[in-house]
């Protein structure tokens, strides 16, 4: 044979990365069992922590709604830069405010969004927690009577399994509880969301909520009324509470799995 021989080159499909940001007062721990359900190889995805969440808040960072959203921006252009982009993006409780607020800001950046426990509804008025939480000396009350053991046991009443309720429970500590009280009082225990809904008429198209069907403290009413107003799909699980991600993920994961593939 004569001449250069090239072999056939093949198309290699270009990887999505997926990242994570979890909720109050959770860490991004609280992805493990979802993650390792979905086979997800370290290099395909990164799991992000709010500032105070079982990690150091930076110095002179304050803990509210909008600097957790600039922090955000730029957690997400600093992954875009190392790994490419659009990303695909899925968010729990705090972390599907956020996320839902910077792929409305940013859209260029995202690829598909997926959330649950939570969503920017100026109709919702909040929870009970949130009320206490933003309300002063109430709020610090609350804190200074829990601790991680009385946390352990609310998680485990919500259906978490031990181990991971125990882990979750370690890192509420005082920085953890100072940053709460800190963000939900710049939500207005969650009342001051609809300054942030203007813009959700940017949020990509490709987007799905899972929802817990008996979610105590963001009722599935929430879910319906984000997908009726802004569209996407509404996932919901039955016959269980906030934390449907982290619990149903057999479930869960090729749910994500065939809505990432489309």
């Amino acid at each position: 044979m004569s001449g250069n021989f090239f072999p056939p080159t093949s198309k290699v499909k270009e990887m999505t990365m997926k990242v994570f940001l979890h909720g109050v007062p959770d860490t991004a721990h609280m992805w493990t069992p979802l993650i390792t359900e979905l086979g997800l190889s370290p290099t395909e995805y990164e799991t992000l922590s709010l500032p105070g969440f079982g990690c150091l808040v930076p110095a002179g960072f304050k803990t509210t709604k909008s600097n957790y959203a600039t922090w955000l921006i730029g957690e997400l252009e600093r992954i875009v830069d190392a790994h490419g982009g659009p990303i695909d993006l899925v968010g729990h409780d705090w972390g599907a405010i956020l996320t839902a607020r910077v792929a409305s800001l940013r859209p260029d950046l995202i690829k598909s969004l997926v959330f649950g426990g939570a969503a920017i509804d100026g109709a919702y008025r909040g929870h009970l927690f949130a009320w206490m939480w933003a309300t002063p000396v109430i709020g610090e009350l609350f804190m200074a009577i829990s601790n991680s053991g009385t946390m352990k046991k609310s998680l485990m009443e919500q259906g978490l399994p031990e181990d991971l309720a125990t882990h979750e429970a370690s890192a509420f500590d005082a920085t953890m509880k100072r940053s709460i009280l800190q963000l939900y009082r710049s939500a207005a225990g969650l009342r001051g969301l609809g300054v942030w809904e203007k813009e959700l008429e940017n949020l990509p198209a490709k987007k799905l909520l899972i929802w817990g069907e008996k979610d105590p403290f963001v009722p599935l009413a929430v879910g319906e009324r984000f997908v009726s107003r802004w569209g996407g799909t509404l996932h919901i699980e039955k016959d269980i509470g906030h934390w449907g991600m982290s619990i149903r993920t057999k479930s869960v994961a090729p749910l994500l799995t065939e809505f990432w593939a489309r």
